[in-house]
């Protein structure tokens, strides 16, 4: 697993929802001088998505080489056929991620964009309207879906850049020997033990050297958590060593939150009530957000420790998926990120022991039913690591 390398003297801006997050970086393209890498799960037919689409190809036509990628699942076949179209036509350079699944299952559910190896992007924001269901239903949210994205100027920009450049180069023809070479230039820095504002790190999940150094992020600060930890994701149904954690970490006294979408699928949705009779029990408190889709994956632990990404709870993320996140040490961002997470557990509906306790059987059967199905699921594609 590659160590977490830290650096200090970064620049962040916490971005909520996409009236902050899409008018920066189309800001951004706009100011390129250079170069564009763009990586995303879904890209979407949409106005948001149209205007990033002219963004990219403004750029491409005041000569900045501009590279996207987009997951051949998330944005779907036919779309990805018209969107390189457009952007080719454009003089934007198209791969897509795994098509038809030749690489196995693994899809590329990172969000993340650098520009001018200057400034990046990051976080859990697809390209598409907030305003929309991403579930291709193309039906209309009651709210802009809740989501983050961090703006990223400094240090940390170096690492994100030789990522989203090595995916782009991965996708492309390499023979074996420069793959290799390319998973040899891939940063191996420890930790460094420095105290300045803006302490971040890149931590990313893939199937070479990085399969679990999202989750032990996650885990590793739960483990030293003292006062309170609040969580929110849209897809709760993380393994065994993730829960435990939680348990742990609210038996010795930390006021553990967790803020979760649902209504969105209902298989999700009982998968991750089949885990609240044992999560109830050591302490820890539960909220359902149904505002809108919730889609943030951000966590904050003891004002300090802060996390905003593409990494979901759940099997895919944890075990099959690339995704990537930024973890940072620092007492503004962290705050800031906490009073959001707090401002949408005051729009959800607890969850209570005593109440979740009297739920009807065919219900609970339901619960235990889909998690007996969903684990069965994760052990084949994950080959018996998923726990």
């Amino acid at each position: 697993m590659r160590p977490v390398s830290y650096t200090a003297n970064n620049r962040l801006t916490l971005l909520h929802c996409g009236a902050e997050f899409f008018p920066e970086l189309e800001a951004a393209c706009d100011g390129a001088a250079s170069e564009i890498y763009l990586e995303t799960y879904i890209f979407a037919d949409d106005p948001t998505a149209h205007r990033i689409e002219e963004a990219l190809i403004r750029a491409a036509k005041r000569h900045v080489r501009v590279h996207v990628i987009t997951d051949w699942t998330g944005t779907g076949n036919t779309h990805t056929r018209k969107l390189k179209e457009r952007l080719q036509a454009g003089g934007v350079q198209h791969r897509s991620f795994n098509p038809f699944f030749r690489r196995g299952v693994a899809r590329t559910h990172r969000k993340i964009c650098v520009i001018d190896r200057k400034v990046a992007f990051l976080g859990g924001l697809n390209i598409n309207d907030d305003l929309i269901s991403d579930d291709d239903s193309a039906m209309p949210l009651p709210a802009p879906r809740w989501d983050f994205g961090v703006r990223i100027t400094g240090p940390l920009v170096a690492a994100i850049h030789e990522e989203v450049t090595t995916q782009w180069a991965r996708l492309g023809k390499l023979d074996l020997k420069q793959r290799i070479e390319r998973i040899r230039k891939l940063r191996t820095t420890h930790v460094e033990n420095v105290n300045a504002p803006a302490f971040a790190a890149l931590v990313v999940r893939d199937n070479l050297r990085n399969r679990r150094t999202i989750q032990r992020a996650y885990m590793h600060a739960l483990g030293h958590a003292r006062e309170s930890a609040w969580l929110a994701n849209p897809y709760f149904a993380p393994g065994r060593k993730m829960r435990d954690a939680l348990c742990r970490a609210a038996e010795r006294g930390v006021d553990v939150t967790l803020l979760l979408g649902v209504g969105q699928f209902r298989m999700q949705d009982a998968v991750a009530r089949s885990y609240y009779p044992k999560l109830l029990e050591h302490g820890v408190k539960i909220f359902e957000y149904q505002k809108t889709q919730l889609h943030g994956k951000v966590a904050v632990v003891d004002d300090e420790w802060a996390t905003v990404g593409s990494s979901n709870y759940d099997g895919f993320s944890l075990f099959v998926n690339q995704e990537a996140n930024i973890v940072v040490k620092d007492a503004e961002f962290a705050h800031a990120l906490r009073d959001h997470i707090r401002h949408g557990v005051r729009d959800a509906v607890p969850v209570h022991a005593e109440e979740f306790r009297n739920t009807p059987w065919h219900r609970r059967a339901w619960y235990g039913t889909a998690f007996l199905i969903y684990r069965g699921l994760m052990r084949l594609i994950t080959m018996g690591r998923y726990t």
